[in-house]
């Protein structure tokens, strides 16, 4: 429905813009019926346009960085220069484009999300000052930023941009009010331990590997399902195209890498980078005491979420007890290191072992053998949707006879001839089959002689006046054969050499000495 907004189909992102947008209508939908229940809870009085501008203000940061990737990549395709079009269009052309428009936006993206989402600069005081000395005690610049994140009522804090100059450091109101200001430097010294750490770097790492193992993945995939029995079955059992099923299958299969991915390979390191910025944390303030105490406010006045769990987080109560752990040990604070580096080598190592087996894969090597049974399944579906068109079991006989499939082949050709009496096709094919199935039951010069004659009689074609010369042959009708014969070598010169042996072999050849 929304392929003509991609101008036939050079700009794709269009259409996908155009999803998103119908996407957003449903949420604008939702956020309209939930905006009362949000003015009660935050004590804000909110406009109906104003609610939901802001609502999609919060949210459009998730999905701007691949709009502006798909768009580029629109764009470039649309660029008449066949060096890029050639660079684009090769295995690693297409990632190397996406990586650098990754850091592209890396540098410009924590600008922009900076004004959707309202922050501003920490006004200047005796706790700025602080925040800054402290930085600076840590080699760490940024900008300092309130962030009004539901109306400033959530307690977190964080760090957005690689960049130092273009690197802003959000604290939420609550977060300030409910700290003290050993606590408050404790949660800013986790924000610091994930740039020291390198996480923000390791994040994008962890989303390029995704990207280059579905890429890899859905290369392949396709012809996987193909060449798989239980895609025939499925087809058998739901009334379904099987190019919809497949393109569903794929969808589907690509989903559930992705949710197994994030969940648990992306997830996993989440933790374990958030732990090690813990421990960061609990070595710069050389204590645990103000870290924990933060974490215990945060679990309380968020609700006594202490021993809440999250696939991105170890919950607060285990945060606690690990801090505890290193604090009696410090040689786990090595180890966890230890653990994080040969972790990280090890999926590097293992995505690379993926995809380099993955592209050793030739599709064309799956999908052996089932083209035809594709064919197959997308014609016995055409014959169900379309009984009454003689060209869909014209197509499934052809595709029979093609695969030494006599019995079904005819079937095909003698409903075909039923709904479209006279077909010259049909009756040619079905004529051919009549003369040459390798299964001698099947065979029927007599009436293979009259299908020919009415297909020679619609159209005069080379092949067609050949089956009739085969089926004149069959019946001991030589001269009629070679008189058939060369009237087909008259109307079709390109393949005289064919005709003139099948001359010398009606000649001399007795029907049954020689193949057809």
């Amino acid at each position: 429905y929304l392929q003509p907004l991609s101008f036939g189909g050079r700009l794709p992102v269009l259409e996908d813009i155009g999803g998103i947008a119908i996407f957003f209508i449903f949420l604008a939908l939702m956020w309209s019926r939930a905006r009362d229940a949000y003015e009660s809870v935050f004590q804000r009085s909110y406009g109906l346009a104003s609610f939901i501008a802001s609502h999609i203000k919060i949210n459009l940061p998730i999905i701007l960085p691949w709009l502006v990737i798909s768009l580029a990549f629109d764009l470039l395709a649309l660029l008449p220069l066949p060096g890029l079009q050639a660079n684009l269009n090769s295995p690693w052309g297409d990632l190397l484009v996406f990586v650098v428009f990754v850091f592209f936006l890396l540098l410009f993206f924590p600008p922009l999300v900076r004004r959707l989402w309202n922050c501003t600069p920490m006004p200047p005081g005796r706790l700025r000052s602080e925040i800054e000395t402290f930085c600076r005690q840590q080699n760490f610049s940024s900008e300092i930023l309130i962030w009004p994140l539901f109306e400033g009522r959530v307690m977190t804090a964080a760090i957005m941009g690689i960049v130092p100059r273009l690197r802003y450091l959000l604290i939420t109101p609550a977060l300030l009010d409910a700290m003290s200001t050993d606590e408050l430097k404790a949660i800013l010294a986790h924000e610091i331990g994930h740039v020291k750490k390198k996480h923000l770097l390791l994040y994008l790492a962890l989303f390029l590997g995704f990207s280059v193992l579905a890429g890899a993945v859905s290369q392949v995939l396709p012809a996987v399902i193909v060449g798989s029995d239980l895609f025939y079955t499925l087809i058998g059992h739901f009334d379904v195209a099987p190019e919809t099923l497949l393109t569903a299958l794929v969808a589907v299969s690509l989903l559930i890498i992705l949710l197994v991915y994030f969940r648990f390979i992306f997830g996993y390191f989440l933790r374990n980078f958030e732990r090690q910025a813990d421990l960061y944390a609990f070595r710069v303030q050389g204590g645990s005491t103000a870290l924990k105490s933060s974490f215990e406010k945060i679990a309380l006045l968020s609700g006594n979420i202490r021993n809440q769990k999250s696939w991105h987080h170890f919950g607060i109560g285990e945060r606690i007890d690990f801090i505890e752990q290193c604090e009696r040990d410090r040689g786990k604070i090595r180890a966890h290191d230890r653990k994080l580096h040969v972790g990280l080598l090890v999926y590097f190592l293992l995505l690379a072992l993926a995809v380099g087996l993955v592209h050793q894969v030739k599709p064309e090597k799956l999908v052996a053998g089932y083209e035809s049974r594709y064919l197959e399944a997308v014609l016995d579906r055409k014959l169900r949707r379309e009984p009454d068109n003689g060209l869909w079991p014209l197509l499934l006989g052809n595709l029979m006879q093609e695969q030494k499939m006599e019995g079904r082949a005819m079937e095909a050709y003698e409903k075909a001839l039923r709904l479209e009496p006279t077909n010259p096709e049909i009756n040619n094919n079905l004529a051919w089959l009549l003369l040459t199935a390798k299964d001698e039951s099947l065979r029927d010069p007599v009436r293979a002689l009259q299908l020919a004659r009415t297909a020679a009689a619609m159209k005069k074609q080379g092949y067609i006046l050949d089956t009739l010369a085969v089926a004149y042959w069959a019946n001991g009708r030589r001269g009629e054969a070679v008189a058939a014969e060369l009237e087909a070598l008259r109307l079709d010169p390109e393949n005289r050499d064919f005709y003139r042996r099948q001359i010398e072999k009606f000649r001399y050849r007795d029907w049954g000495q020689a193949p057809p």
